[in-house]
C-alpha cells in the first residue's frame, strides 16, 4: 500500500472494477420517454455494445476500463450463456430492482492484489420466467420472490464458482477458478474466462480500435493504443473463441452485416450450437478461452488464467501457485493487524466480509452527459425530449472514475449520502482512497456551478442529505488517530468545497430566510405523508424538522473542521464563528420558529415534527413519528477547552455572542458550561427534550428493536397515522421490512425498518453527549425495564444490538437470513454474508439490495469500536 500510496508504483491499477449490472442504467438510456430499465434490458444486454460502460460476472479491468476480464459460465441446460448477473427491473415485479441471484464477495485487499468471490450457479435451467412470473403474481403485502426460493438448490444441486484475482505486479494479474460440484450427480460445466475491450470505437468516425489475436493454442495477445500490449495466457484450454464487442444489429434491428461475429457469438456458439458466430481467424475485440470441466460428485477443478505485459511468456504458470498462496497470506497478515481487537471468529468473519465487499464494489464510473445529451457524431441524435429531460442542466458533468458504489447491481451508480458513508469505513483499510473519492465528489465536473451535489444518476438535481463534511471530518480523524498524523491538506481542500455546497443550501433551501430547511426527500424516501420530492398535494410549505437537522449538523461538522484547520493558520477563526453563530441560529429557529415562539418541538407530544405552514400563516404539526424526529439529535458537538485555548479570537466572538444573544444561546445546550470531561457541548436538544426523545427511540414498543432503531414507530402496527387536509388523506402504517407503498416505484421503504447509516449516526450523538454530561448522566433502556444506563453505554447496547444481525446467536443462526434454512443451516451457505440495503425492524432479517454493502459495511466501523474499548 505504501507503494501506491506514494505514487511509486500504481498497484491500484488494475481491480474489480466492473459493474454486476450496465444495463438498464440511466447512461445508456437513449429513449425518448426516459425508460432506462426497458430501453436496454437484461436480455438485449448480451447481443447490445455499450457506450459508457461494462458490464461482467467477477469483473477485472483497469482503472480507465479500456481491457477487461470476467468468466461465462453454461451448465448445458441454461437458455442463456451466463456472463452477468439477472435481476428484476423497477417494474418487472413485486418490490422490483432486485438481483435473483446468489454470489459472496469474500475477500479483498485495498491494491486488490488480492480479491476473492463465490458464485453459486444452479445446476438445473436457470428459472429466468419463474422468477419474473411470480413475483409478478405476488401484490405488495407478499414477500419477494427470490432464487433460493425456486427449488435449484435443493438437494445440492448446483456448482460453487470461486473467483479468485491476485498481482504478481502491477500489470500482471492472476485469475484463479475453482469449480465445486455440490451436488449428488456427476456434472458437466463450460467455464469461459473472458477478455475484452470496452467498445470506445463505434460512436466516434477514425477511432482507433484495439485487437485481440491468437497466440497458438493458449495465448492472447492484446494490443491497445495507450495500454500497450498484454498477453493473456490460458492453461490448457480446449479451444479459444474470438468476435467483436459490437452491436448484433441484424439480430436487433434486422439490419447489418448478417455474417458478422459480434458480442453475443460465444451465446450462440456454446448455447445455440452455431460454430459459425465465433470469427475463425481468431482475431477480435473480444475473446475467451473455453474450457468444459466434467465433476464427480463433491469433487473441485480448477481454470487459470495469467494476463501479464508485453509477448507470450512460456513459463506464464511456472510460479503461479506460489503468488497465489503469498498473496492470501499478505492478506490474512493485513486483516489480522486490522482486527487485533477483535477476538470473536465470528465477528472477525463478519468484519473482513463487510470490508471485502466494500472492496468489491468500487465500479469503473464513465459518463460524459454533455455527449449524451447531444449524442455521438457516429450515431443517431438522440430524441429531442432528452435536451429538457432527466439532468438537462447537469452539462458540465463529465465523470471517468474509479467509484466507491452502493452496490453494483441494484445501485451500479453512486448516491451522493451513501458516498459519505462508504468512504467512512474505506477509511479503516485504505484511508488513501477515501480521501480522494471525497475530493473527487467535490470536482467542477461533479459538483454544479452553483455548488449543489449531484444526488444520483436518476436525478442528480434531487438532494441528499449534506453529511460530506462529517465524512471529512471522519475520514481525518481515523488517518489522525491510527497513524498518529491528519492529513491536513485534505482537510482544508474539502472544506473550501463543502463552503460553496453550505451556500448552495442556504440559498436554495432556505426560502423564506428563517433558517430552517426544506430540503426535499433527503433519502429518507418513503417516510412520510408526502412525495418530499414533488411539489405538495396540499396549501403550504413543509418545514422539515430533518431538512433543519441536517442543516445544523452541518454547520457543526465545519465548525469542527474549521477549528481544526485554524490550530495552524488564524485566518480560519473567523470561518469557525461564521458557523457557530449559523448554528446557533438554525438551533433557535427550531426551538422558535420566526421568533414567534413556535418551533419544531411539539410540546404536547415531546417530540420533533415536520410542520405544514399554510398560506394563510396556520402551523399544522405532521405529528408522525418517524426519524424526522430524531435526526434532530444528529446536530450535536463537544470542543473541549484545550481546542477553545488555541483559538482566542474565535472563543472571545463566542462568548460576546453568548452574552448579548441570551434569547438565543438559551435555546442551543450548554455552550457557556464546562461538562464531565471540560468539554463545551453544542446540540440543539437540550437535556429535558434530548431525554424526551430518547425515551421514545428507547422504547421497545415503538422504535427500539432487538436489531437497532427502527424508522418509523412501531406504534403505527395497528394504527396507522392518518393526515388529512381538504381532499387530500395520507396514511402511514408501520411496516417492518417490504414497502406498502407506490412511492419511489414502491422499492424503497423508511416505513419500519432498520437502517444502518441512521443508527450509525445516532450512536455517534450519544457518544458525544456521553462525553459531556458523564457516565452518572443515566436514561432509563429499555424505556420502562428500571435498567439505567449511561448515554455511552447505550450508544454500546445500540452498537451490540446492530452487530446481531449479522453475528451467529446461541443457535447459531444469523438473523439477516430470516427464516430460509439453507441459508442459516447449509455448511456451504451459512458464514457467507450478506449486508443488505435495511434490515427488518422485528427480526432484523435483510431486506431490499441485498449486496448494498456500501453503508451497511458500518458494521466494521462498529465491530472495531466496541471490540477496541
Amino acid at each position: 500500500m505504501h507503494e501506491a500510496d506514494s505514487g511509486a508504483a500504481p498497484w491500484r491499477r488494475w481491480g474489480t472494477y466492473v459493474s454486476d449490472r450496465q444495463w438498464g442504467t440511466v447512461r445508456e438510456d437513449y429513449s425518448a420517454d426516459g425508460d432506462a430499465w426497458a430501453y436496454l434490458s437484461h436480455d438485449a444486454a448480451r447481443s447490445r455494445a455499450y457506450r459508457w460502460g461494462e458490464d461482467a460476472l467477477g469483473g477485472w479491468c483497469d482503472s480507465e476500463q479500456r481491457l477487461c476480464l470476467g468468466i461465462a459460465l453454461w451448465n448445458g441446460a441454461d437458455p442463456i450463456l451466463k456472463e452477468r448477473l439477472f435481476g428484476l427491473t423497477n417494474a418487472e415485479g413485486n418490490h422490483g430492482e432486485d438481483v435473483k441471484e446468489i454470489y459472496y464477495y469474500l475477500d479483498a485487499t485495498p491494491t486488490h492484489s488480492w480479491a476473492r468471490m463465490l458464485y453459486k450457479y444452479p445446476q438445473a435451467a436457470f428459472p429466468y420466467a419463474a422468477l419474473v412470473a411470480e413475483n409478478r403474481r405476488r401484490g405488495k403485502q407478499d414477500p419477494e420472490f427470490e432464487l433460493i426460493d425456486t427449488g435449484v438448490f435443493d438437494h445440492d444441486c448446483y456448482f460453487d464458482v470461486e473467483i479468485t484475482y491476485a498481482k504478481a505486479g502491477v500489470d500482471d494479474v492472476l485469475m484463479h477458478i475453482t469449480v465445486t460440484n455440490r451436488g449428488p450427480e456427476p456434472a458437466r460445466l463450460h467455464v469461459l474466462p473472458q477478455i475484452w475491450f470496452r467498445n470506445t470505437w463505434s460512436w466516434v468516425a477514425g477511432s482507433p480500435k484495439p485487437s485481440l489475436d491468437a497466440v497458438g493454442h493458449d495465448a492472447v495477445r492484446v494490443v491497445h493504443p495507450t495500454l500497450g500490449v498484454f498477453t493473456l495466457h490460458y492453461e490448457a484450454p480446449q479451444a479459444l473463441l474470438f468476435c467483436e464487442n459490437e452491436t448484433n444489429g441484424p439480430k436487433l434491428f434486422g439490419f447489418g452485416d448478417p455474417h458478422g461475429h459480434y458480442k453475443d457469438a460465444f451465446h450462440a456458439a456454446i448455447v445455440d450450437g452455431d460454430a459459425d458466430a465465433v470469427n475463425p481467424g481468431r482475431t477480435g475485440t473480444k475473446a475467451a478461452g473455453l474450457h468444459i470441466l466434467a465433476l464427480a460428485p463433491g469433487a473441485s477443478a480448477t481454470v487459470r488464467a495469467r494476463l501479464t505485459r508485453g509477448e507470450r511468456d512460456p513459463a506464464a504458470f511456472a510460479d503461479f501457485d506460489t503468488i497465489m498462496q503469498q498473496r492470501a497470506a499478505e492478506a490474512d497478515a493485513f486483516y489480522a493487524g486490522l482486527q487485533r481487537t477483535i477476538g470473536d471468529e465470528d465477528a472477525r468473519r463478519v468484519h473482513r466480509q463487510a470490508l471485502a465487499g466494500l472492496l468489491w464494489s468500487k465500479q469503473y464510473y464513465g459518463w460524459d452527459v454533455p455527449q449524451w445529451l447531444a449524442g455521438d457524431p457516429a450515431e443517431p441524435a438522440p430524441p429531442r425530449a432528452r435536451r429538457h429531460g432527466r439532468n438537462c442542466d447537469w452539462g458540465h458533468f463529465n465523470a471517468a472514475d474509479v467509484i466507491s458504489m452502493p452496490d453494483k447491481w441494484e445501485y451500479p451508480w453512486f448516491a451522493a449520502w451513501d458516498w459519505a458513508f462508504h468512504l467512512t469505513t474505506l477509511a479503516l483499510v485504505d484511508p488513501h482512497t477515501a480521501k480522494q473519492q471525497l475530493v473527487l465528489l467535490c470536482r467542477p465536473w461533479f459538483m454544479h456551478p452553483n455548488g449543489q451535489l449531484p444526488a444520483y444518476e436518476w436525478n442528480f438535481g434531487d438532494v441528499n442529505p449534506p453529511v460530506h463534511a462529517w465524512a471529512a471530518w471522519r475520514i481525518y480523524d481515523t488517518e489522525k488517530t491510527r497513524t498518529g498524523t491528519g492529513d491536513r491538506g485534505f482537510l482544508e481542500r474539502v472544506f473550501i468545497k463543502l463552503l460553496l455546497n453550505f451556500t448552495w443550501w442556504v440559498n436554495r433551501k432556505d426560502p423564506s430566510g428563517r433558517n430552517v430547511f426544506q430540503g426535499g426527500f433527503l433519502g429518507l424516501d418513503n417516510i412520510g405523508v408526502f412525495d418530499r420530492s414533488k411539489p405538495l398535494p396540499v396549501d403550504g410549505t413543509l418545514t422539515q424538522s430533518d431538512g433543519t437537522s441536517w442543516m445544523a449538523m452541518f454547520c457543526l461538522d465545519m465548525l469542527r473542521i474549521a477549528l481544526e484547520l485554524a490550530q495552524e493558520d488564524g485566518a480560519y477563526q473567523d470561518i469557525a464563528t461564521k458557523f457557530f453563530e449559523h448554528f446557533m441560529l438554525i438551533g433557535g429557529a427550531m426551538t422558535n420558529l420566526g421568533g414567534e415562539g413556535l418551533g419544531l418541538w411539539d410540546d404536547e407530544d415531546e417530540f420533533y415534527y415536520d410542520w405544514l405552514i399554510t398560506g394563510a400563516g396556520e402551523k399544522i404539526p405532521v405529528r408522525l413519528r418517524s426519524m424526522v424526529g430524531l435526526i434532530p439529535l444528529f446536530a450535536v458537538a463537544v470542543i473541549d477547552e484545550t481546542t477553545l485555548a488555541r483559538v482566542p479570537r474565535f472563543t472571545r466572538r463566542m462568548e460576546w455572542f453568548l452574552k448579548h444573544r441570551p434569547e438565543i444561546a438559551a435555546l442551543v445546550s450548554f455552550p457557556d458550561e464546562p461538562g464531565a470531561e471540560g468539554h463545551r457541548l453544542l446540540a440543539i436538544a437540550r437535556a429535558f427534550r434530548m431525554k424526551r426523545v430518547l425515551a421514545r427511540m428507547l422504547d421497545e414498543s415503538e422504535f427500539l428493536s432487538d436489531f437497532g432503531v427502527r424508522a418509523i414507530s412501531r406504534v403505527y402496527r395497528d394504527q396507522p397515522y392518518e393526515f388529512v387536509r381538504g381532499d387530500y388523506r395520507a396514511e402511514v402504517r408501520y411496516m417492518p421490512a417490504e414497502s406498502d407503498s407506490e412511492l419511489f416505484g414502491g422499492n424503497s421503504n423508511w416505513r419500519g425498518p432498520i437502517w444502518m447509516p441512521v443508527n450509525y449516526l445516532m450512536i455517534e450523538s450519544l457518544a458525544k453527549f456521553g462525553s459531556f454530561y458523564g457516565d452518572d448522566f443515566k436514561i432509563e433502556c429499555p424505556t420502562g425495564s428500571g435498567v439505567m444506563l449511561s448515554l455511552r453505554e447505550i450508544a454500546d447496547e445500540l452498537r451490540r444490538r446492530l452487530l446481531r444481525i449479522f453475528l451467529r446467536d446461541a443457535q447459531g443462526r444469523r438473523p439477516v437470513f430470516g427464516a430460509c434454512e439453507t441459508l442459516q443451516t447449509n455448511p456451504h451457505f451459512r458464514d457467507h454474508i450478506w449486508f443488505h440495503e435495511y434490515f427488518d425492524g422485528d427480526t432484523g432479517r435483510g431486506v431490499g439490495a441485498s449486496h448494498q454493502t456500501g453503508w451497511s459495511a458500518l458494521v466494521a466501523n462498529l465491530l472495531e469500536e466496541l471490540h477496541g474499548k
